[in-house]
């Protein structure tokens, strides 16, 4: 089990957390009750992220995407973590949804050992052009590498402009992208 989490988690509803309660105990959450952010909710988030810290831990489906980047732009140095589509999906054929809900203990443990910070080094941002020389956007095996990638940074799959604007929030080293990308190419 991880240690204490300073800071407060930003998730999507009460099922959110009442898995992480189950999971980790003492932690405190704030639920956007879905995607339709609130000026009430965002002013929680905010004093939260000045307080004590907020990580945003939103679904791997359309909504959590998108209730993601309503968050980053309300709160851009928020911290972040990922769980992958196959960790969040149910385990029983009778639901439909991707959800932190039907994670596991351990997928989520390492979701949160693995939050991404906002960082202000030098960074040579990815251009679409990047985007399409790497092969994450214009083949036809697109999806799949970032699916893949996504996966193994930790830092979630999403349609190639989302993807490069990830790739650059959180500064992801060329070397460690690359790296990533011909181990997919080596297990196909």
């Amino acid at each position: 089990m991880i240690k204490k989490i300073k800071e407060i988690i930003v998730v999507e509803g009460k099922s959110d957390t009442n898995r992480l309660k189950d999971c980790l105990g003492d932690v405190d959450t704030i639920e956007t009750v879905g995607s339709a952010l609130d000026d009430r909710t965002i002013h929680q988030i905010k004093l939260a992220q000045k307080t004590r810290g907020v990580i945003i831990f939103t679904d791997p489906d359309f909504n959590g995407n998108r209730l993601r980047t309503l968050l980053m732009k309300e709160v851009p140095d928020a911290k972040q973590a990922f769980l992958t589509r196959a960790s969040a999906a149910p385990k029983t054929s009778n639901h439909n949804s991707l959800g932190i809900e039907h994670a596991s203990n351990q997928d989520i443990e390492l979701a949160l050992e693995n939050v991404y910070e906002i960082s202000n080094d030098d960074f040579e941002p990815y251009t679409i052009v990047d985007m399409s020389d790497l092969g994450l956007s214009g083949d036809k095996d697109s999806q799949n590498l970032r699916n893949y990638v996504g996966d193994k940074l930790n830092i979630g799959s999403t349609n190639a402009k989302q993807f490069r604007n990830r790739l650059n929030m959180f500064q992801v080293d060329k070397r460690l992208l690359v790296d990533t990308i011909n181990n997919f190419k080596k297990g196909k």
